[in-house]
């Protein structure tokens, strides 16, 4: 039957047939480089920017500008094609990837400072300084959810809930309850990993219970953790850093944080589950009188250079 078929097609035919199969199969392997994308750009800049599609001859605006700190716009587009934003009498240049959904407007900074001060002491020493470095492309929505709360006063007055001594210290049930119900129902999705990014003591990331439960629960790495902890965190999901304490560890407060005992069911430290009930800072102040807080923490968000010229 197969030397039937041949014979009508002929050489040419056959050539053909071979050729169409090979196009078919060719287009099979390239699909995933040619399939659109959604891009999420979010503005984590002081003021509203555009962004800009960039064509062979002409500029696209991909809409109104983006509000400022944590606006965000989703663009369908397909991955090395090339977007630009104007900020600071600067041009920035972002050029998509099939591998990241997600492109934070930073204008070439690296990493955002945080300004924090805790009580210690079981709350007999207030107003000490603790400074972070958010760095986003270790953890880009993690850095950018992080970013939002502090904007939001999330963290102002937050217990430092579970402070265990070489391990960690975790805070973010938020004393505003209005808040702690709505963001916990506001979970982020988990971001990769870089194998270049190992935890050390000073680093935060975040706490979660299962795949893509991040909300607003962080930790800090404590100091002198032993290196086998250290390379335990990040085996879940959740755990990748998304910035690091600034200051030398010992002129901070981390280590006159009131040590807690491990959260239960874990030890007999704080019931987290009951402090995110109505009373759940009342629970604390009866029961765990000496608890150290977060009193304040805000960004210093990036300044505005409009000297230059474009």
């Amino acid at each position: 039957m197969m030397r039937n078929f041949a014979a009508q097609l002929g050489t040419s035919g056959i050539l053909f047939f071979f050729l169409l199969l090979l196009l078919l199969v060719g287009a099979a392997t390239n699909a995933k480089d040619t399939d659109g994308i959604r891009v999420t750009f979010r503005n984590e800049l002081p003021e509203a920017v555009t962004v800009y599609f960039e064509g062979e001859d002409r500029r696209l605006p991909q809409g109104e500008p983006i509000p400022a700190l944590g606006g965000e716009r989703i663009v369908t587009t397909f991955p090395g094609h090339r977007f630009t934003y104007d900020f600071g009498g600067e041009r920035h240049w972002v050029q998509t990837r099939a591998d990241r959904d997600l492109e934070l407007l930073l204008a070439d900074k690296t990493e955002i400072l945080v300004r924090c001060t805790t009580t210690a002491s079981g709350f007999r020493e207030t107003g000490q300084s603790l400074d972070i470095r958010v760095i986003p492309w270790w953890s880009p929505r993690g850095a950018s959810r992080f970013l939002e709360l502090v904007r939001d006063h999330y963290y102002d007055g937050c217990a430092l809930n579970r402070v265990v001594p070489f391990f960690l210290t975790q805070f973010g049930i938020a004393a505003d309850t209005e808040k702690r119900r709505h963001w916990r129902t506001r979970s982020i999705t988990d971001d990769p990993k870089h194998e270049e990014v190992s935890f050390l003591p000073g680093m935060l990331s975040y706490a979660g219970s299962g795949p893509d439960s991040r909300y607003g629960e962080v930790f800090i790495v404590m100091p002198d953790t032993p290196q086998r902890q250290l390379e335990h965190f990040g085996a879940n999901s959740w755990e990748t850093p998304f910035g690091i304490v600034q200051q030398p560890l010992d002129e901070t407060p981390i280590t006159r944080w009131h040590e807690t005992g491990d959260i239960k069911p874990f030890g007999d430290g704080t019931n987290p589950e009951r402090i995110h009930q109505d009373d759940g800072y009342e629970y604390l102040m009866t029961n765990f009188p000496e608890l150290d807080y977060i009193e304040t923490c805000r960004v210093e968000e990036i300044e505005v250079n409009a000297d230059k010229e474009l």
